[in-house]
């Protein structure tokens, strides 16, 4: 059912990059849609006219493709399919990782044939080691997350499933948006299993495998930590400390590892703190987000016991689909929660569950009346009524998503 939705913001980031010597490229976690969108893009080039026999597809997760993860099998297979050299063909390719030495066929691929070529992967070190150099300023890369809830609104819809605005939101908290549920009907028992074998995937061969990791136990007890953490100040300090209190000893150079393993699978996201008087980044009282916050209740569960932290991941991710860069604001000894930019532009962000009192309101505002710029800046809660004041920008949560 999730091929119902278009996901229109990402096809239209490609449309440009079609029939160009540039590399397509499409990353994101585990079954967060980077397949539909590569048929949704087979779509597109039938309607302009391309034949079905000018698209090539390859799953590498498919055991038919198992004597191809090679580069040069890979290469002889492509060569023996193009048979008419003066054709352009469009070349797909799910989850290029498991193709050893990769880089160096697709590469060649692009050189020695007229092609156009597309790959995903499920890795965010994909472009970080031979293929940015191979290609140079020849691929786009392109992020792929859940749905959004916008898109989780629209594929109810599809589906005809009857809730009210608010219980849709409600469903959105529990379940998050990967694509997949929709399929489930949103029921909860499956949800939460396909959820759970989605992570123990994502855990299993896009961490522990990829990275050779020997103590799973103590990188299962380093994920909980961090994911009922949440949105919350990180340090390897803090993490070491549990696991001290719970009789395991580690270093924090390993905890950081183990971060930045769950960072390439796509699976977390440590955002950083800019200090705003200063202008620079700072390396200490970073957070960290989770990909998709319907993982969190499967594997943890209280997203509303934990609302705010929930509501700060959402916006989070939010802004991510929206091409925002973000970090934490630090101004003087207060916080602001989210600092988005995009070229030249910046947008201040404080996100909360309500705001239920003058204290509440005054703490959320008055870090946003005290940053002496003229950047937007708005208070994101779940309240109906408008709140905005002294130039400052309230919305509701639910408004702004689906905006």
């Amino acid at each position: 059912m999730n091929r119902l939705i278009h996901r229109d913001q990402y096809i239209d980031r490609i449309l440009p990059f079609i029939d160009t010597d540039i590399v397509k490229v499409l990353v994101g976690m585990r079954r967060s849609g980077k397949s539909v969108l590569m048929s949704l893009l087979m779509e597109h080039l039938k309607k302009r006219g391309v034949e079905e026999s000018k698209l090539l597809v390859y799953n590498f997760e498919s055991y038919q493709t198992i004597g191809l993860r090679k580069a040069d099998r890979l290469y002889e297979e492509i060569q023996s399919r193009i048979t008419e050299p003066g054709e352009r063909y469009y070349l797909f390719f799910d989850e290029i990782q498991e193709v050893q030495g990769w880089e160096r066929v697709i590469n060649s691929l692009r050189v020695d044939f007229h092609v156009d070529i597309y790959i995903t992967g499920s890795n965010a070190g994909l472009l970080s080691g031979e293929l940015a150099t191979y290609l140079a300023g020849r691929y786009i890369e392109i992020p792929v997350y859940p749905f959004s809830f916008k898109e989780f609104s629209e594929q109810s819809a599809v589906l005809g499933l009857s809730y009210s605005d608010d219980e849709l939101f409600s469903q959105f908290i529990r379940v998050g948006g990967m694509p997949f549920l929709g399929n489930l009907a949103l029921a909860e028992e499956p949800v939460t299993q396909y959820l759970r074998d989605l992570y123990n995937s994502v855990l299993l061969k896009d961490i522990i495998e990829r990275n050779n990791i020997r103590d799973v136990e103590l990188l299962e007890r380093i994920l909980i930590y961090i994911i009922s953490n949440i949105g919350k100040t990180f340090s390897a300090k803090n993490i070491s400390d549990y696991l001290k209190s719970e009789q395991r000893k580690v270093a924090p150079e390993t905890v950081y590892n183990y971060i930045k393993a769950c960072e390439q699978a796509c699976l977390l996201h440590k955002v950083r703190r800019q200090d705003l008087v200063g202008k620079k980044i700072l390396k200490v009282q970073e957070k960290i987000f989770i990909t998709d916050h319907g993982l969190r209740q499967a594997i943890y569960g209280k997203n509303n016991q934990h609302i705010d932290q929930v509501l700060k991941n959402i916006i989070y991710m939010e802004l991510l689909r929206r091409g925002y860069k973000i970090t934490i604001g630090k101004y003087q000894d207060k916080e602001v929660d989210f600092v988005a930019e995009k070229g030249s532009q910046r947008t201040y962000f404080q996100v909360c569950y309500l705001l239920a009192s003058e204290e509440v309101t005054q703490r959320e505002f008055s870090v946003l009346e005290n940053i002496p710029d003229n950047y937007p800046k708005y208070v994101l809660s779940l309240d109906q009524f408008d709140f905005s004041r002294n130039g400052i920008i309230h919305r509701n949560i639910r408004d702004f998503l689906l905006s």
